[in-house]
């Protein structure tokens, strides 16, 4: 099931229920606030008031992940959050080995120098692939050159792991609330959650959107 809709009450608890590919519901529903979802992400993209937020779960390496960045994420932006309408912020969950792990910290390295979705973006496009190699330290500090970071202050944070508990917390975050697929997409309001698996086109997430507007 690659688009699934679960309306929840999203208040000082949510009971988050997650629908399984043959349609049961977990046993034990993950309770969390709605500042837990965000906890420990980046910063958020448009107007922080914004009704609705799209919180994507990916991994750099993943291609499908690559492929919402390459094709839906633009359109996506385009329509609503340049508009105001809907923010979006990210999770990483590295499905794909130490190398997404080390990718990940290396974006909270860049955050740290306020060009987190700068960095981030500059992985998407320098894609290549899973697991072929392309992400090492060598290769994140030339992302680092690119983006005109501090790369004394880059090297020292990623050679130092100075984030990996916090991506790794992501990692946990996401299993324990049922996202074991990347990109995976939680899409909510104060009223209403929908859950999004895959890299769909822009038109499931302009339904999601609807559903919750």
């Amino acid at each position: 099931m690659y688009f699934i809709a679960i309306p929840v009450i999203l208040g000082l608890t949510i009971g988050f229920f997650l629908l399984t590919n043959d349609n049961n519901i977990d046993q034990e529903p993950a309770i969390f606030t709605k500042d837990k979802l965000l906890e420990n992400s980046p910063p958020i993209i448009g107007d922080k008031t914004a009704k609705i937020t799209i919180l994507e779960f990916g991994d750099y390496q993943c291609t499908f992940c690559h492929k919402f960045h390459q094709q839906t994420f633009g359109e996506i932006k385009k329509s609503y959050i340049d508009t105001g309408k809907v923010n979006f912020t990210y999770k990483d969950l590295p499905v794909n080995g130490m190398a997404s792990v080390l990718a990940a910290e290396a974006s909270f390295c860049a955050e740290d120098q306020n060009k987190y979705w700068e960095y981030h973006n500059m992985l998407f496009d320098n894609w290549a692939g899973e697991r072929t190699g392309w992400v090492t330290e060598n290769s994140l500090l030339n992302f680092a050159k690119e983006a005109n970071l501090n790369i004394e202050e880059f090297a020292e944070c990623i050679q130092s792991h100075k984030y990996n508990h916090k991506v790794i917390e992501n990692e946990k975050f996401a299993k324990s609330v049922g996202i074991n697929a990347t990109p995976s997409f939680l899409i909510f309001s104060d009223e209403k959650l929908v859950r999004i698996i895959g890299a769909q086109q822009f038109e499931k997430f302009e339904d999601a959107i609807n559903q919750i507007s």
